[in-house]
């Protein structure tokens, strides 16, 4: 990438390389709007070995999945900068990204779209294992671990909802109270559905082979199972939109579930100018869901930019400026209510 191209003011800067920033970058570069996609390259999925419940790509492996749509921002016009946004202010002419390595972006509008990152559950054997034989999304991973030996390691609110969804999946579910035992009524629920509760902390996840093979509890029992499910705490931090103003809620679930940004149906955030899509504002996101949000979000940008311009070449005439004002009822006209017509 030459010097002139990364000092040039771009449409779009999107932040993220994953699926939601680079459908974004897509929907974009096809609109012919001068977008720049800039990435960190640590992919949330990395470990698993395929995405699933995405139509048509069903077990392909994430990195060829992202591989693919790499090349296809490069079709339509889109560039592509390895390194990890660290900060954003607000410019005369939109917002000025910083990077760590001191590089600067100027863009008049961002895109957020870095995803989030698991706090996984600290037992030994659960992060050397993540992706492989220790999952938690019974969509994600449920179907290629069908009629094993599942232990649901309970360490935090969603537990006995996993149990029983993976439940679906095998006849042979136990659920470790650990540090989030099952309340009595979640105890019926589980005994209804043959789901046996082993009361005590774990201790650490025996491998054999690298194979998982069991559970060993603190007073020395090992409960044999193949696969363990374990629920991360799910949490997204962004430094560009914190150094923006913007901080992240908790999910509805509680602050124990995790915490994301907060944004309307098509990704606008509180501030102006600058939207977010996927697990950075959607902690339950699965891969397709993120590249449909965004999709709507480039859409709801490209709208917006549209309304600018059209505003700047009445106001050329007229002699006014462009405002934030104007931007959101212009918005609303071109797009109805914010959604995009798509």
């Amino acid at each position: 990438m030459t010097h002139d191209e990364l000092t040039k003011t771009f449409d779009v800067a999107v932040i993220g390389g994953g699926a939601a920033g680079l459908s974004a970058a897509v929907v974009l570069g096809r609109s012919r709007r001068a977008v720049i996609v800039i990435d960190a390259g640590a992919p949330r999925n990395a470990p698993a070995d395929g995405v699933h419940t995405f139509l048509t790509r069903d077990g392909m492996p994430p990195a060829a999945l992202l591989e693919a749509g790499r090349h296809e921002v490069d079709r339509y016009g889109g560039l592509r900068l390895r390194g990890e946004a660290s900060a954003a202010r607000r410019t005369e002419r939109g917002f000025e990204v910083t990077l760590g390595d001191g590089t600067a972006i100027a863009a008049r509008r961002l895109l957020v779209a870095t995803g989030l990152t698991d706090e996984l559950p600290d037992v030994p054997g659960v992060r050397e294992r993540w992706g492989r034989d220790v999952v938690h999304c019974p969509y994600c991973h449920g179907w290629e671990v069908r009629d094993q030996a599942v232990g649901i390691l309970a360490s935090g609110p969603l537990a006995v909802h996993q149990a029983l969804l993976f439940r679906q999946l095998t006849a042979d579910v136990v659920l470790f109270g650990h540090t989030s035992p099952p309340t009595a009524e979640q105890a019926e629920q589980l005994a209804a559905r043959g789901i046996r509760v082993v009361a005590g902390h774990v201790e650490r996840l025996e491998v054999t082979g690298d194979r998982l093979t069991g559970v060993r509890m603190r007073d020395g029992r090992v409960v044999a199972r193949q696969v363990v499910v374990a629920g991360p705490r799910m949490t997204a931090r962004s430094p560009v939109l914190d150094s923006l103003g913007l901080r992240p809620v908790p999910h509805p679930m509680g602050a124990d579930a995790g915490q994301a940004y907060p944004a309307d149906a098509g990704g606008l955030t509180q501030i102006p100018g600058v939207w977010v899509a996927g697990n950075v504002t959607d902690l339950q996101a699965q891969v397709v869901t993120a590249a449909a949000q965004g999709v709507a979000a480039a859409a709801a940008i490209n709208a917006a930019l549209v309304a600018e311009e059209t505003q700047d070449a009445v106001g050329a005439a007229r002699r006014e400026p462009f405002s934030a004002e104007t931007e959101a009822r212009l918005c609303e006209s071109v797009m109805g209510e914010g959604r995009p017509g798509l």
